[in-house]
């Protein structure tokens, strides 16, 4: 017999527990012994962080490989060559800051949002239960358990009612484990069923949650196939550069006979290009930036690449009730059967209703239909569990009757091919949901319970449709991601659900305990169908990973226990923020508004970010490959590199960086497509060895030009325009499609560009004047006809490799 049964067995009279137990309830401890605790430091006093420490942030932005490469080159230029000629380095030393600024005001509102999503565990002080925050949980705390709580801290049960966790998290074991007083609880466990309390035993990083809650809800940059392309693009520009730098060290320092000053700025000139540095700012920025305006809509993103990964789904796999439909229900009508008698059917209803102190949506609407005022006493409980499908008590009547009662599933309670089964898909061919009273033949903790219940009345349930939810779904369906509906109600009921909202295929539902345990026959009826009934915690589970082994990008919504074996298991987890505590510590993405219209706003902000950074990772692997070339070009000929630093500064401002960081934030629909890495460079590589050409041929021809002490200059701004032409078209590709403020963007590059050859001090700042016709013309022409190639390369790239 549970604890529950023995306080309201024991109490004497007519009460059930609502009436003074006589059995002790531990008090928990006082505010004196809180105190003391706290002040040995006894308490769970681990930093549950939803961000990086600002620390990290500033030391992550800042002290970066390319960071430093680009300090020392800054270094030398300080003394070596005019300050337009180190402009490059104020340029990083923005970048870093707006780096840092957004990442703060990124975490500013992750922080705020995780304070308001924050699990508060219920303790006992001083005799009384109060929330606090889990960092105040002191050794020796009771802390109360239900459904859904996350256990936090290690301890050693102290009541049990029924009390059922699941450790799938910490074991890999599915199946729940029933706890009894004495027994230990591990941090990262949740509870199933029942309820009761344990004292905590080990508090702060001796507890399993020191390392478990805290991965659970940090701020994570792992798992992005956008950060690791970057990354692996990165490695390979480095060992590309260590050798080409090298060559060009040596061919303008020893092999040219100049001006030692000039020759390490031009030096520095041909290395500086070679790094992508704005690349990983920009992927920074566009990440912070899709953090906060989701903070902005109630949305916690607990890991970083959850905005990128749910903008690769293609598969989102719904529980229907708490995401479709709303959690409250009303009970609209009750069906006797077997001519049972109504009054004594309220009664029984009221009475279980009383029985669990942690009623669930359906139980707390046959509470609010039938309210107890019959003086029946509990004698024993049996709290609704997921697997079970049902829940139970047995009671005193008071007149010296005793009587068990089920309540759940009717058709998991009643046999095959019972009259009343037909009766209730009739009902869920309505959207209705059913619950089956039934009189138990055994006692309730036989495992054998269910067998033999006499059917007594049917409950009828309505539920709250989410005003919100047909819309989320047409989202969906336009933007070809498929939507399966998984839940553990009678899948009739959920097909007539899911139909009222316009889900394609809802007319064809499937009873999960009818699905193959194999997993690829498993897969095809997933693929097949929409709609799923009668799903148990591990089916969920193993539905997911069904779908994953077919290669699709699996999200999975849900706010009850039942949901967090399969959202820890799918590529993005989402919750809602009234879920369980276990499904909010397992999700990377928390709806603390609890609205499913959300979702559509965290797909497009992932579109967003994955395919901008697409676009400008284009731009700024197109200079680096330019580079790279023209540095071995000038290594090959034996003649000084044609460009100062102030050049490429202007350049890489004028045709990257500023465009570079408006196209990053811009909208964007387009589907996030995999193979980030081979998209980019399939058209980084043949842009950058165009420009490189082009840019090289004019050189070389106003080498030949040009004569006199002024010539070097004269060469650099015919090289320079055709560079700067070239780039353009590159931008101008990357711009489209074209709108007005992209059509504008371009010209305002462009304008700006000009303005620097006809403006005399600028002309003088940035060392660049056109000297003559012919050559300027000429420069002109080849970039046109760089152009040109580029375009036709770019068309038959695009036919010949497609993403």
């Amino acid at each position: 017999m549970t604890q529950r049964a023995k306080i309201d067995t024991d109490g004497g009279g007519t009460g059930r527990a609502a009436g003074p137990p006589v059995v002790h309830r531990p008090a928990g401890l006082t505010t004196v012994e809180v105190a003391e605790r706290v002040a040995r430091g006894e308490v769970n006093d681990v930093p549950l962080r939803s961000s990086r420490s600002t620390a990290d942030i500033v030391r992550g932005n800042v002290f970066t490989r390319f960071n430093a490469i680009i300090g020392v080159l800054w270094g030398i230029m300080l003394f070596v060559a005019p300050i337009q000629d180190s402009l490059f380095g104020f340029v990083i030393i923005a970048n870093t800051g707006i780096g840092i600024v957004q990442e703060l005001r990124a975490k500013k509102t992750l922080d705020g949002l995780a304070v308001i999503g924050e699990a508060k565990p219920t303790v006992r002080r001083d005799g009384a239960a109060t929330e606090i925050s889990t960092s105040e949980i002191v050794l020796g705390d009771l802390i109360e358990l239900g459904p859904g709580d996350k256990v936090v801290v290690d301890g050693e049960v102290a009541e049990a009612d029924s009390l059922e966790v699941d450790e799938s998290l910490l074991t890999g074991e599915a199946d729940p484990v029933v706890k009894k007083p004495g027994d230990q609880m591990m941090s990262g466990s949740f509870v199933v069923a029942g309820g009761g309390a344990f004292t905590a035993t080990k508090v702060g990083r001796e507890a399993y949650a020191a390392q478990l809650a805290e991965e659970a809800s940090r701020f994570t940059l792992v798992h992005s196939e956008l950060r690791t392309g970057i990354s692996t693009i990165l490695k390979y520009v480095t060992w590309m550069m260590i050798p080409t730098a090298l060559g060009l060290v040596i061919s303008q320092l020893v092999v040219k006979d100049n001006d030692v000053k000039e020759s390490i700025a031009r030096t520095v000139g041909g290395i500086v290009p070679m790094i992508p540095e704005g690349l990983v700012l920009l992927t920074s920025v566009a990440f912070a930036i899709g953090v906060i305006r989701l903070g902005r809509k109630q949305c916690l993103v607990q890991e970083l690449p959850a905005i990128e990964g749910l903008a690769r789904v293609d598969v989102v796999c719904l529980d229907k009730t708490g995401t479709l439909t709303e959690g409250g229900m009303d009970v609209t009508d009750l069906r006797l059967l077997d001519g049972a008698d109504e009054s004594y059917v309220r009664t029984v209803l009221g009475a279980l209703g009383e029985s669990d102190p942690r009623p669930n949506a359906s139980l707390q609407a046959i509470i609010d239909a039938y309210p107890d005022s019959v003086d029946w006493r509990c004698t024993e409980s049996l709290p609704f569990s997921s697997a079970r499908k049902y829940s139970g008590a047995a009671f005193s009547e008071g007149d010296g009757e005793n009587s068990t009662w089920l309540l759940g599933a009717p058709d998991v309670l009643l046999p095959p091919g019972d009259p009343a089964l037909g009766e209730v898909d009739r009902l869920n061919e309505q959207g209705l949901r059913v619950l089956l009273l039934a009189r138990a033949a055994a006692e309730l903790d036989s495992p054998q319970v269910a067998d033999g219940a006499r059917a007594t009345a049917l409950v009828v349930l309505e539920q709250r449709l989410r005003p919100d939810a047909a819309d989320t779904l047409a989202y969906f369906a336009d933007q070809n991601v498929s939507a399966k509906v998984i839940s553990g109600d009678n899948a009739v009921s959920v097909g007539a659900v899911a139909g009222k909202l316009g889900l394609p295929g809802a007319a064809n539902t499937v009873d999960a305990r009818t699905l193959p345990a194999e997993q690829e026959a498993m897969a095809e009826v997933l693929d097949a169908n929409a709609v799923f009934g009668r799903v148990t915690p591990q089916q969920k589970r193993d539905m997911v990973a069904a779908l994953q082994s077919r290669g699709h990008t699996v999200a999975m919504t849900g706010d009850g226990v039942n949901d967090v074996l399969a959202l820890k298991d799918a590529d993005i987890g989402v919750s809602m923020g009234s879920g369980s505590e276990a499904t909010r510590a397992v999700a990377q993405i928390v709806l603390l508004n609890n609205s499913f219209s959300t979702l559509p706003s965290v797909v497009a902000e992932g579109r967003r970010v994955i395919g901008n950074i697409t676009r400008v990772a284009t731009l700024f692997l197109t200079k680096t490959v330019y580079s790279v070339l023209l540095a071995i070009l000038v290594v090959c000929s034996q003649v000084e590199y044609p460009f100062l630093p102030r050049h490429l500064t202007l350049l890489s401002t004028l045709t990257i960086g500023v465009p570079a960081f408006f196209l990053a934030l811009a909208p964007n629909k387009e589907r996030a497509r995999p193979h980030f890495v081979r998209r980019v460079m399939r058209y980084a590589i043949p842009a950058g060895v165009i420009a490189g050409a082009a840019t090289f041929a004019t050189y070389l021809l106003a080498r030949h030009y040009y004569t006199g002490p002024d010539a070097l200059d004269a060469e650099t701004s015919a090289a320079t325009l055709t560079l700067f032409l070239v780039s353009m078209w590159v931008l101008a590709i990357i711009a489209r499609p074209y709108t007005w403020w992209r059509i504008a963007l371009v010209a305002t590059m462009g304008g700006a560009f000009l303005l620097v050859l006809v403006v005399p001090w600028l002309q003088d700042f940035f060392a660049l004047k056109l000297v003559g016709v012919t050559m300027p013309w000429t420069a002109v022409a080849i970039a046109a006809a760089g152009a040109a190639v580029l375009e036709f390369v770019w068309r038959w790239v695009g036919r010949k490799f497609p993403a």
